[in-house]
């Protein structure tokens, strides 16, 4: 076991690389880079006199200074302001050099300082970072206790009137995407038309701090509940029917009817040999759906409900190529996204432990 993950994680270095050098060849190919956009700016006169910016060495430069070039009431740049632009964001150099320089940075966790918001990268993904992971962990938790009873019981009692009427809201849930939902549990109750028990933005209220502990802990919940709910009823409708299908493949296999002929309690067959076998491939999705709810599900809700998660973040840098958020975040997801799915390997093996990876090819 500790070769197959040694050999697992050394693979996980070409992956990284792979996918680093795949998205620097098409981000830097997209029209429309931070310098474009800030001569743009620059030659509208939409940057303003007070305009800051941070360049790749960390300092801030004034626009209006750049060069020593007054713009204001010029349509026109000098060649040599450009050029100033293209050094204050490293772009002076040919795209080999600014990668190579931009792994060695990451080799060190060293992700460097946004173009446009005069922060850090890493400050940045931890600002963000508490809204994602709730939004994540609990939409994940709650839609895997939901699904997983749900398809269970789908499963034993297919053809059912429970089956047939549960199935409707399945495919309700499946259907409607979640932003509606969120749409509609704002219209009722976050003071839409109808009840306003919940609030509209943050996950915490302003005077969260001088709140006792308790009371953080329900003012936190008061602000998560509607952005949850909003994910969770569109999020476990395809969980639910992968583990109905899976119980009832299962289920019509040789060895539960020798488990019965034995003399086995139903609820024996199903928890002592069924549903250790059919957990597997739902337990197998559960790292790629926590990572797909944490950082890209959840943009339009994070959009809608005012919450600044990480997926905000991401979406917004690449619109304005905030190329060290972008590159940055991409490959913290990258590289959470493939430590999960080491870990979603491992919980095969816990769940049953006849699995050797050992004798299989990474």
């Amino acid at each position: 076991m500790w070769n197959y993950i040694l050999r697992r994680l050394l693979l996980m270095i070409p992956t990284l690389f792979g996918i680093m050098v795949l998205n620097f060849a098409i981000i830097q190919a997209a029209p429309g880079g931070p310098v474009e956009q800030l001569v743009y700016k620059l030659r509208n006169n939409e940057a303003g006199p007070g305009a800051m910016m941070s360049g790749s060495g960390g300092g801030e430069v004034s626009a209006v200074q750049i060069g020593q070039v007054d713009y204001r009431g010029s349509k026109g740049l000098p060649p040599e302001m450009i050029e100033e632009i293209k050094k204050l964001y490293g772009f002076d150099k040919p795209p080999l050099e600014r990668f190579t320089q931009m792994l060695g940075q990451y080799v060190r966790f060293d992700f460097g300082e946004s173009f446009f918001r005069n922060a850090k990268v890493t400050d940045l993904v931890i600002e963000k970072l508490p809204v994602s992971i709730s939004l994540g962990l609990w939409t994940t938790l709650l839609v895997y206790l939901i699904s997983i009873p749900l398809g269970i019981m789908k499963a034993t009692r297919d053809g059912s009137p429970f089956d047939i009427w549960s199935s409707a809201v399945i495919t309700l849930g499946y259907a409607v995407p979640s932003f509606l939902f969120a749409v509609l549990l704002i219209i009722l109750f976050a003071g839409g038309n109808y009840w306003s028990w919940f609030p509209l933005r943050g996950l915490t209220s302003e005077h969260f701090e001088s709140l006792s502990f308790i009371d953080k802990v329900k003012d936190y919940f008061w602000h998560i509940t509607l952005p949850v709910a909003a994910m969770v009823i569109s999020g476990f409708a395809s969980l639910t029917m992968l583990t109905k299908n899976s119980f009832i493949a299962e289920i019509s296999k040789q060895y539960v009817q020798t488990a019965r002929a034995k003399g086995l309690s139903e609820r024996g067959v199903l928890m002592g040999h069924v549903f250790r076998n059919a957990m597997l491939i739902v337990i197998a999705g559960l790292p790629s759906a926590l990572i797909g709810i944490m950082f890209t599900s959840n943009l339009l809700i994070e959009k809608i409900f005012s919450l600044d998660g990480l997926g905000l973040l991401a979406f917004e840098s690449t619109l304005s190529r905030d190329y060290p958020v972008v590159f940055g975040t991409l490959f913290m997801f990258s590289l959470l996204g493939l430590l999960l799915n080491l870990i979603g390997d491992l919980m095969y093996v816990w769940i049953d432990p006849r699995i050797d990876f050992e004798r299989r090819e990474v």
